[in-house]
């Protein structure tokens, strides 16, 4: 072992945070201590802290206001050598916490035990919910909400320990307004201990409005951006104004998953933008694996709702041609756009979740699923032909969305490249199917225990994906604002 890995920590181990309340000797803490996920944008892309030997570093909260208290301890520094020297760990993370965060250790425990008991999140109760026989709360507040910020400028660390490429928010900037946060926290009896404050931090969301301009005259008209300037130079009110409502950030504390609450928080916020007359479209910051899931089938329940959505049919008695361009009106081009404007998706996700909807639709012996054994029943040559429309459907798609890609291979690679493709999709989609129906036993088997009402609202929780679907065309916005995403 060379000198310098004795003296280096992975930072992700030595990292840890908890959640902490009031006790008679200081602070208690609320479930098991946890390490974040990634620490790389942090402390550097190998993810080692140097210089320090038994290095601990802990993050404690406050599990109501989330007031933050940092502790680093070690028992041995290394001595600076030239320009080599120890990290400094405190100074880095000045950047990422509020200066309340570095006071001692006595302070904190001393404002937490002062927090009024009848305390409650910024904002205003959004909804309340039972899940898995505790009680539920969501907030809503906007970050132009001093009290909003606080918390905000508290908890966003937290997006990039626990969010892959995970960024912070400006909180001073002059467009805090357009910032909306959904603070989850969990409530329980105060009767149990009467010198805590009811409320635990479960989780938090934050949405983003984009000013979503529509041409009114192609082919030639300005960017987005610049009417965006134009527009707001004039001194219109934003809220007003047409927008797309982007999911940035979205977290559920470690001692909190596993539990459904990724999707209750998530389907509350599309919930909430589906009856938000300024919002055009709801759209999700580069989701990853996990959060794919949740949304897809999440959506997947909330479209299975609508009549017109489930009017959506291939229309089998379309002919495929043996040569040249697939048929373009397999599903209703008119009924198809007016679905997708309702249920407010992006071009790109609400096809996904209609392909998934109609693959469920098709007979059974040429219906695809996770088993490589073949249906027992042979299919029939309707049955084969509507299959085939479907797949159609999917191709189109696919190959749209990777066309400078396909368009370099050759001929019989890209049609192999295509098929392989379209397999694995059949597959996920295939998997999600079953996910969905299970997610639907559990929720129903949650009411029948605890009393919690299964809606349409409600959505339904997914697992982890197999690949990543990153921001398409049809969902690209400013990198500015850039936040991913982190559910369960």
């Amino acid at each position: 072992m060379s000198s310098d890995e004795a003296w280096s920590t992975p930072s992700n181990d030595a990292l840890l945070l908890s959640l902490v309340s009031p006790s008679t000797t200081g602070v208690k803490a609320i479930g098991h201590s946890f390490h974040p996920k990634f620490t790389y944008s942090i402390f550097g892309d190998s993810e080692e802290i140097f210089g320090y030997k038994n290095l601990e570093i802990n993050l404690q909260y406050n599990a109501s206001d989330m007031r933050p208290n940092l502790s680093v301890t070690y028992s041995k520094q290394f001595p600076a050598v030239g320009e080599t020297e120890a990290t400094d760990i405190t100074g880095i993370l000045r950047e990422l916490l509020p200066d309340v965060a570095f006071q001692k250790k006595k302070e904190f425990e001393t404002a937490v035990s002062s927090l009024r008991k009848d305390w409650t999140p910024p904002g205003k109760l959004a909804k309340t919910f039972r899940c898995h026989g505790n009680t539920f709360e969501i907030w809503k507040g906007n970050l132009a909400d001093p009290a909003v910020k606080q918390v905000v400028s508290r908890i966003q660390i937290l997006a990039p320990l626990f969010i892959e490429g995970g960024t912070t928010i400006n909180v001073d900037d002059s467009d805090a307004d357009r910032w909306t946060v959904f603070l989850l926290y969990q409530k329980k009896r105060t009767s149990n201990d009467a010198d805590s404050n009811p409320y635990i931090f479960a989780g938090y969301s934050t949405v983003y409005r984009f000013f979503h301009f529509r041409p009114l005259t192609p082919p030639v008209s300005p960017s987005e951006s610049d009417v965006e300037k134009a527009t707001l130079a004039q001194d219109f009110d934003l809220s007003e104004l047409p927008c797309r409502s982007r999911i940035s950030q979205f977290i559920i504390l470690p001692l909190f998953q596993g539990k459904g609450l990724g999707l209750r928080l998530y389907s509350h916020i599309f919930g909430e933008y589906i009856q938000h007359p300024q919002t055009v479209e709801i759209t999700v910051e580069d989701p990853n694996e996990a959060f794919d899931d949740l949304r897809d089938i999440s959506d997947l329940h909330y479209l299975r709702q609508l009549p017109e959505f489930r009017a959506l049919r291939i229309n089998t008695a379309i002919t495929i041609p043996k040569v040249g361009a697939a048929p373009n009106n397999i599903v209703d081009q008119a009924a198809y756009d007016a679905v997708r404007a309702k249920a407010k998706m992006a071009p790109r996700q609400f096809a996904r979740v209609l392909e998934m909807h109609l693959m469920s639709q098709l007979p059974e012996p040429v219906r695809p699923g996770i088993s490589p054994e073949k249906q027992a029943t042979k299919a029939t040559k309707e049955q084969e032909h509507e299959y085939r429309l479907w797949r159609l459907i999917l191709k189109k798609r696919i190959y749209k969305h990777n066309k400078d890609a396909l368009g370099e291979l050759e001929i019989p690679e890209r049609i192999a490249k295509l098929e392989e493709t379209v397999s694995s999709v059949e597959f996920d989609y295939a998997r999600l199917l079953i996910k969905a129906e299970e997610q639907l036993k559990n929720m129903a088997e949650d009411e029948r225990k605890h009393g919690a009402a299964v809606t349409a609202a409600d959505g339904i929780s997914g697992s982890v994906a197999n690949g990543k679907r990153k921001a398409t065309e049809d969902e690209a916005e400013p990198a500015s604002k850039k936040a991913r995403v982190e559910d369960e």
